[in-house]
């Protein structure tokens, strides 16, 4: 295997559905700044797609830098055995992260901690505009809320790194990002159900199913190299 038959692996379909079927996940971790943005008044969908698009234009920006570090690191040192070593490592997350859907609770958490630094000095830049009053403010807050610490983010970014380009990286993070934006509309207005429906163990089984064979895949095509 080539440096170049990676871009037939860092496909940007799994981490769509990663985003798609991880959403009780994201309800969970973003339930409370959705439930916020208008502070019990009645929901405004220009908020909340102000929100999450703000969300996404942070995780694509992160995407973009770790693809760009990834592509750095790799023209300093080894290209084939650096890409490597970094594929079998977001494959390894991508286990974890199917490991946790099925049941495994704590397979993630420690892969938040880090994160916890950076967020504790950012998250107040955004307080002061809850309640979001306009598009501006509920925009802000997305692009703040954007670095909140979550494992499922983590592994999308780690795989982001692991592809060696700013603009792939880019990619696996939006289309992370667009995975996770129904889930987050619909909390909006449909929150209890929208939990009752995400908490199904079948729904968690099946994200579970899908993220441990994509990773099997990728532990599979080291394997054949």
């Amino acid at each position: 295997m080539s440096i170049s038959d990676f871009s037939l692996i860092f496909t940007v379909w799994p981490f769509f559905i990663a985003g798609l079927l991880g959403g009780w996940h994201c309800v969970g971790m973003c339930g409370g700044i959705v439930g916020a943005l208008t502070a019990g008044s009645a929901p405004r969908l220009s908020l909340h797609l102000a929100y999450n698009s703000g969300r996404g234009m942070s995780y694509i920006l992160a995407g973009a830098l770790a693809g760009a570090a990834g592509s750095g690191s790799m023209m300093l040192a080894e290209g084939l055995p650096l890409r490597l070593a970094l594929f079998i490592f977001a494959n390894f997350l991508i286990f974890l992260m199917g490991a946790y859907m099925l049941g495994a609770g704590r397979a993630l958490l420690w892969l938040e901690r880090p994160g916890q630094t950076l967020w504790r000095r950012i998250q107040p830049l955004g307080r002061r505009f809850i309640p979001a009053r306009h598009v501006g403010h509920a925009l802000f807050l997305g692009l703040i809320w954007g670095w909140l610490p979550c494992g499922l983010v983590y592994v999308a970014l780690a795989s982001a790194l692991a592809s060696g380009s700013s603009l792939q990286g880019a990619s696996i993070m939006l289309a992370f990002a667009l995975g996770t934006l129904p889930n987050l509309l619909l909390a909006a207005f449909l929150l209890t159900r929208l939990k009752n429906w995400t908490h199904h163990p079948l729904f968690r089984k099946t994200a579970g199913i899908l993220l441990l064979a994509y990773a099997l895949y990728g532990f599979y095509s080291v394997w054949k190299m």
